[in-house]
């Protein structure tokens, strides 16, 4: 089947697990026979990559988008300039500089997205349908990558006559950092985007319990597929490092909660056992998050730990592979519940396992025994978990291995993309039935 999938863009600035996820689930589709067109939207996916996917143009890019919000006239400017607005030359620094919106100017872009050809970006919804009915091959599902491209599915629905799927992961964050009255009436327009949604599809039961509630969906709208990484591009260290090891993989950011492990670093190496042990960090960050990095790197020093904390700049492929197999233990003690946490799953498949605040998808993935959760997320309770598992080397030995065992039965891409197509399968089947008989009455 011809499946064609939305995905926003990060400008490969930090770990972006939304990206990675998308990326990974289209090459296992192909390699299933499937084909699939990639549209990338607002900032380009692989900046970094030297032999990106292949892809179709960037749509909505976020210079365009701007503009369009911003001005009139850029609504009706032609579309060699549109093109050159969207070139990755131009949207490279865009890229670094994406969060330095105010709250009240990214809440009225995104209520404008979500209006979709009733937004102020209707041209770039139009430019979008017109390049798609231009395929060779008509698609039979149309992917949203997240709900936040909810305004798309009525045009794209009407236009194209093929049902819409929307994947849900960690949407809420984005949606409630956006302020009042913006939050309220943001989720409020993408409630009434559902109706023009064929079904869901969230990363974890959490998420959709979650999504389920604030949305008001029918409980037979949602299913739940678990992501999926390329198992076997991961592989096991030969051996746990000598020295007790944590590693943190995500954007550094006050939300991730990179300063509460530092606390806890501190915490756990006033006990003599841990006088070596230290910690790794990785993820890449924002211009916005400039102000929380001094401060966190002023805490290391006051603390006298800036020989026990490594600050690593590449987090891509072999390198972010590396990194894993070089730590005991994972650990980004997010002060928001997340909805899958990409960085455990890909940490299980090196055989490493997570420490964890007890909230969001984590207690779920706890259950399946490659990981450890803690109460309450302070570097107390964080400290005290670290310990306790640092220090018992037959359950750090039995967490690894379950961690990989984890990996390899529940994670492998090539079951999640299956997943996703049968799914898909089924609701084209559905459309094609509908769309027969409507032909015969």
């Amino acid at each position: 089947m011809h499946i064609v999938q939305l995905t926003p863009g990060s400008g490969d600035n930090f770990y972006c697990e939304n990206c990675l996820r998308d990326l990974t689930l289209v090459r296992a589709m192909r390699r299933l026979g499937h084909e699939v067109t990639l549209v990338p939207m607002y900032l380009p996916l692989e900046i970094r990559n030297p032999t990106p996917m292949e892809a179709a143009p960037i749509f909505f890019g976020g210079i365009n988008v701007y503009l369009q919000q911003k001005v009139g006239l850029f609504r009706k400017t032609p579309m060699w300039l549109d093109r050159w607005l969207d070139s990755p030359l131009l949207l490279r620094p865009v890229a670094k500089l994406s969060s330095m919106t105010r709250a009240r100017d990214l809440g009225q872009t995104t209520l404008s997205m979500l209006e979709g050809d009733n937004g102020r970006q209707k041209k770039e919804v139009e430019r979008l349908v017109d390049w798609l009915k231009t395929l060779p091959d008509k698609p039979d599902i149309i992917l949203l990558s997240n709900a936040l491209l909810s305004g798309l599915a009525g045009p794209l629905r009407r236009q194209l006559g093929r049902p819409v799927v929307c994947l849900l992961q960690d949407e809420d964050g984005f949606l409630d950092g956006l302020g009042q009255p913006w939050a309220q009436r943001a989720w409020e327009k993408v409630k009434q985007n559902t109706s023009e949604i064929n079904h869901f599809i969230a990363v974890s039961r959490y998420f959709a319990e979650v999504m389920t509630d604030r949305l008001g969906l029918r409980a037979e709208k949602v299913s739940v597929i678990m992501p999926g990484i390329e198992v076997n591009d991961f592989r096991p260290a030969a051996e746990p490092p000598d020295e007790p090891t944590i590693g943190f993989l995500a954007r550094l950011c006050h939300d991730n909660g990179l300063d509460i492990l530092i606390n806890a670093l501190f915490m756990l190496r006033r006990d003599e056992r841990f006088r070596q042990a230290r910690l790794k960090v990785t993820g890449g960050s924002l211009h916005s998050d400039g102000l929380f990095l001094r401060k966190v790197k002023r805490r290391i020093e006051a603390l006298s730990l800036s020989d026990f904390v490594l600050f690593e700049s590449d987090y891509t492929g072999t390198a972010r592979k590396k990194f894993l197999n070089s730590l005991s233990v994972i650990s980004v003690p997010t002060r928001k519940p997340m909805a899958y946490g990409l960085f455990a799953i890909e940490a299980m498949a090196c055989g490493v396992p997570f420490i964890e605040p007890d909230c969001g998808v984590f207690s779920e993935l706890a259950q399946l025994g490659a990981g450890v959760v803690y109460p309450q997320n302070n570097p107390v309770y964080l400290a005290e978990t670290l310990r306790d598992v640092l220090s018992d080397a037959p359950r750090l030995s039995a967490l690894r291995r379950t961690a990989r065992q984890t990996a390899e039965k529940v994670f492998d891409v090539d079951h999640t993309a299956a997943q996703m197509v049968a799914c898909f399968q089924d609701l084209s089947g559905q459309a094609r039935r509908v769309r027969t008989y409507q032909e015969e009455t």
